[in-house]
């Protein structure tokens, strides 16, 4: 099985996350990890499936400020 590559307007429709944040999360290096498929300061992006969803569960957080284990 392959893992599923999302362009930023699919992580938008399916995670609610607008293309412009998550160009400020990579400008930042503070998003999910990503690919750069043609270099330059306009190359394509995607983000694999399962990178989403583990920086979503690295960045949940429990009531009380505690990360969920």
């Amino acid at each position: 099985m392959t893992d599923e590559l999302l362009t930023p307007r699919q992580v938008q429709a399916d995670y609610g996350f607008s293309p412009q944040t998550l160009a400020n999360w990579r400008w930042n290096g503070t998003g999910p990890a990503y690919i750069k498929q043609t270099p330059g300061k306009g190359g394509r992006i995607k983000y694999r499936r399962s990178a989403i969803e583990a920086w979503l569960d690295d960045n949940t957080v429990k009531a009380g400020g505690q990360r969920a284990a």
